[in-house]
Parts: C-alpha cells; sequence; structure tokens
C-alpha cells in the first residue's frame, strides 16, 4: 500500500551514514515517522530538506512491524520564509510544532489541527501579535485534542460564574470564590479572559484575529495556558522558555 498526504515537518534528525528520519503531521493519517534514505548523500533525490514547519508534499509506504514508514517522496510546497527570518516568529513556530508533537498521539487523524497548524502558519508570517496567535493556537489546540478546560461552570457547585474565579490546574477549569478546591497550582482568572476563550473556542481563526485582548488578558492567559498545558502533559516544553 502507498498513502500520499500533504504534511507538516515537526522535526527531524540524521540516521547512519545517508539517510534522515523526520516526524511529520498530516493532513490525512496524524502524526507519522519515516526514513527517507539517501537524502543525505543524493539531495536530489527529494524535493524538500526536511525544514521545520515546512509543508510537503509526502508519499510513503505503511510498515506493518512498525512506527517508522519509508517515505519514498518530500516535495516542498510553503517555506515560510518571513517566519524564518523574524527570531520571536521562527520560536513561536517551534513551539507550536513541539506542542502538537507532544499532545497528539501517533497516526491519529485530526484535520482540525492540521488545519490549525496551517492556519497559524500562514498567518504568523504577518502578524503583528505574535503572543495572541500562539494563545489562539493553545485554546483552540485544547479544544481539538480532547484537554479543553472546564469553563462553563463551577467544577464543584456546578453553578454558573458570573465574575471573577479561580482556574484549577489541577481539576482542569473554574472553581468559583465560594467553594475551596484544594489545588495549590490554582489562579484567579478574570471575567474577561474566561469570556476570551470561550470565544476564541467558538469562532474560526478568521474571526478570532479581529479580537483585540488586552495587556491584562494576555498576562493572564500566558500563565494560565502554560502551567495548565505543562499539568497535563507532565512535562514543560523547551521551546516555551523563548516565548516572551
Amino acid at each position: 500500500m502507498i498513502l500520499k498526504t500533504e504534511a507538516i515537518v515537526l522535526k527531524a534528525f540524521d540516521y547512519r551514514e545517508t539517510s534522515r528520519i523526520a516526524t511529520f503531521f498530516t493532513k490525512d493519517h496524524g502524526k507519522v515517522s519515516g526514513v527517507l534514505k539517501g537524502i543525505r548523500t543524493d539531495p536530489r533525490k527529494f524535493g524538500s530538506s526536511l525544514e521545520k514547519y515546512t509543508i510537503n508534499d509526502i508519499v510513503y509506504y505503511p510498515s506493518r512491524n512498525s512506527d517508522l514508514h519509508l517515505v519514498s517522496q518530500c516535495d516542498i510546497k510553503e517555506f515560510f520564509q518571513p517566519v524564518r527570518q523574524d527570531l520571536q516568529k521562527s520560536m513561536a513556530a517551534s513551539y507550536v510544532l513541539e506542542l502538537v508533537n507532544k499532545i497528539m498521539p501517533a497516526e491519529e487523524h485530526n484535520p482540525r489541527i492540521y488545519r490549525l497548524m496551517t492556519d497559524f502558519l500562514r498567518g504568523l508570517e504577518e502578524a503583528a501579535d505574535v503572543n495572541q496567535l500562539v494563545h489562539m493556537f493553545q485554546i483552540k489546540t485544547l479544544l481539538y485534542s480532547g484537554f479543553r478546560p472546564h469553563l462553563d461552570a463551577c467544577l464543584k457547585c456546578h453553578k454558573k460564574i458570573a465574575g471573577q474565579a479561580r482556574f484549577s490546574m489541577k481539576e482542569g477549569g473554574l472553581v468559583c470564590m465560594d467553594c475551596p478546591s484544594g489545588d495549590q497550582a490554582e489562579h484567579f482568572i478574570s471575567k474577561g479572559s474566561v469570556a476570551s476563550i470561550l470565544h476564541i473556542e467558538k469562532n474560526e481563526w478568521a474571526n478570532c484575529l479581529k479580537l483585540k485582548l488586552s495587556e491584562g488578558t494576555k498576562k493572564e492567559l500566558k500563565y494560565i495556558l502554560n502551567n495548565f498545558l505543562i499539568f497535563h502533559l507532565g512535562r514543560n516544553l523547551r521551546s516555551a522558555q523563548y516565548l516572551a
């Protein structure tokens, strides 16, 4: 069986003397890893150098006995040169790749995550506010991957929350000011920040780009989203330390 799909390079590294191994997030088959034999000795064999966050057309032969497949063709489609020329944008793209690689299981079809990645990379080329794009990506990734925090009501008493609340990293959502949570990692979150998360969850990417977040909201979202992801992934993302 031969499979052909569009794919974003998440990471790549040298393998033995002549080959490279790459991890892709594909449009049709989710996260896929494959070996490109001979790419280092004969670069003309492939139409791509496997640079991170490039979009490529790939052809591969699925392995029956391994999660490492044989990639026979890889041709570049989009390179995102403006992103590579800007350090902050390049770091943001690297963070997104690492997040998807850590949060998504192998070979689980998720076209919404793929579309989100392409929207993010294309939006990043001309973005004036890189941090807002990162927060948008985090919120939608949590939604599309099944890790969405509970924001509709208090996790303890199930009442609607009208004002300020606490965000519990451990419980994964909001706790009202009247209920104890027992979570030492909880953090106050404003009504405006909750409303911003819900707006981003419910709207298409293009509409989310029109949202204007205050500096206070961006500061809250950075703390809560980064720490929520760290808590549930069980590890730090190395690239997160470079984000402003």
